[in-house]
């Protein structure tokens, strides 16, 4: 299961800072991607062709959510598009070295 901690246990103290949601929805990605990797590893690890599909189901609505919180960060963090599409540059240009 999820080594994450709860940053709310039972009520919300308070509400949380433009900061902290954004430290929040990075959490949240990381959650959503780790379940992806718990549900594929579930499907892998079955013959069971119902539950493989079913599996393989719920971690596609995960990588969905990921989406979702991407987005929603991208609105949150106007930087955040950048960064993105500095890190796919680089990863660009040495495809392009390798290719």
């Amino acid at each position: 299961m999820p080594d994450f901690v709860n940053p709310f246990s039972g009520m919300v103290p308070r509400k949380m800072t433009k900061e902290e949601l954004i430290r929040a929805i990075r959490l949240d990605i990381s959650a959503e991607e780790e379940a992806v990797h718990l549900y594929m590893t579930h499907a892998d690890a079955t013959d069971d062709p119902l539950s493989k599909k079913v599996l393989i189901d719920i971690a596609n609505e995960e990588r969905v959510h990921v989406g979702e919180f991407q987005r929603l960060l991208s609105i949150l963090a106007p930087d955040e598009g950048k960064l993105l599409a500095d890190g796919a540059r680089e990863v660009n240009e040495m495809n392009a070295e390798v290719s």
